[in-house]
């Protein structure tokens, strides 16, 4: 990597569906497709380019992954959670991982942008099963705070200034790659949850893991409210989720401005 772009990154970006265009916004110095890069996996989702691209954002130098890797993929959750690593090796401080997720929060409209604040995984797996490599992070990270405080405040504060409207909530990962029948969506809501999406919080765990501050900004794709519950498909998921990429395509770059400009 440091071969092909020798910056350190100040922050790496995780963009979920809906955001693939969010990349032009860019000054790119390099793009590396992810088959260019040892030991990193091939993104197989449609809306997923696969690839990164490294370069500057209102000045602030980063690396944004142009699809992220799912653990319905076929992946492994090593392989999901490797791009973390690798930014983290990169020199990044900060990660900031957008998602597309469902809502059952019944307070929630379509394409609303949801800071998360908190997770439930119901994952089948953890990222950080097995041996325990120390240089990379502790045996038994601390999940209090898995989302920056300070991040979460300067999101709204952007968001704010911006007059774009967010929601806060409790995000419930699940494997994936079917949605969930109505019972489950009962289920998961009686569990605390706001929405529900197949990525993002393995991606945090690792970064918790590895030291770097979090941020997750998801945007809700589809309801999910069971005593009114429609069928969707992806491209509706898909349409609604360009709908949301708006508004994160201005709150992104200006949250990045305000972190570039302080010492944090």
């Amino acid at each position: 990597m440091r071969r092909k772009w020798s910056t350190v990154p100040k922050l790496g970006l995780i963009l979920g569906t809906g955001l693939g265009r969010f990349a032009s916004l860019i000054e790119t110095d390099a793009t590396i497709p992810y088959a260019e890069i040892p030991h990193f996996a091939a993104s197989t989702v449609a809306s997923h380019t696969g690839q990164l691209v490294c370069g500057r954002l209102n000045g602030v130098p980063l690396v944004a992954l142009e699809g992220r890797l799912h653990f319905y993929e076929g992946y492994s959750m090593r392989q999901v959670t490797f791009p973390v690593r690798l930014l983290k090796a990169l020199g990044a401080e900060i990660l900031i991982v957008t998602n597309a997720a469902g809502a059952m929060n019944q307070e929630y409209e379509l394409a609303d942008v949801v800071i998360v604040d908190d997770h439930v995984n119901l994952m089948t797996e953890n990222p950080l099963r097995g041996s325990n490599d120390d240089r990379l992070g502790p045996r038994f990270p601390d999940m209090s705070a898995p989302y920056d405080r300070r991040l979460i405040s300067a999101a709204r504060d952007a968001a704010t200034e911006l007059g774009i409207p967010t929601r806060s909530g409790v995000l419930v990962a699940v494997p994936g790659p079917n949605l969930e029948t109505r019972a489950e969506y009962r289920m998961l809501r009686t569990l605390g949850a706001d929405i529900v999406g197949m990525s993002t919080v393995p991606e945090v765990i690792v970064a918790v893991h590895a030291g770097l501050r979090t941020l997750a900004l998801s945007i809700v794709t589809d309801l999910c409210f069971p005593d009114s519950l429609e069928p969707t498909t992806i491209e509706k998921i898909l349409a609604v989720a360009e709908r949301g990429a708006r508004h994160l395509e201005r709150l992104i770059p200006r949250l990045i401005s305000q972190l570039g400009s302080t010492a944090q």
